[in-house]
């Protein structure tokens, strides 16, 4: 059974840094691409990063570009973001996802699998 999990949020004020993980499970990894999303109550999911299964290539959303570093480990079957200078518009539940084929990355219905989700609150 193919599984996210992803962890590392928590409550952060602005300008302030945090890391969160997506660990995989169930053979979804390394020939994956990856991906984080982000929800903020009453608003759609959106588009926040990307890497592809080799990590060469990586995929920002222009709100997060400069600020935000996604990066991935095949040996260890883990996905990271980590934010920088966090505002509190970045704040939100983010979920990271896998899907097989590197197009459409900025659409969450192109993507397989998805995580629970984990909170990230950025106060100002």
């Amino acid at each position: 059974q193919a599984q996210l999990v992803e962890s590392g949020g928590g409550l952060v004020q602005a300008g302030d840094s945090l890391r969160v993980s997506c660990a995989a499970s169930g053979g979804i990894f390394s020939s994956y691409t990856l991906g984080w999303f982000r929800q903020a109550p009453g608003k759609e999911r959106e588009f926040v990063a990307a890497i592809n299964w080799s990590g060469g290539a990586t995929y920002y959303s222009d709100s997060v570009k400069g600020r935000f570093t996604i990066s991935r480990d095949n040996a260890k079957n883990t996905m990271w973001l980590q934010m920088s200078s966090l505002k509190p518009e970045d704040t939100g539940v983010y979920y990271c996802a896998a899907k097989r084929s590197n197009v459409f990355l900025f659409r969450p219905s192109t993507y397989d699998y998805w995580g629970q989700g984990t909170q990230v609150t950025v106060s100002s």
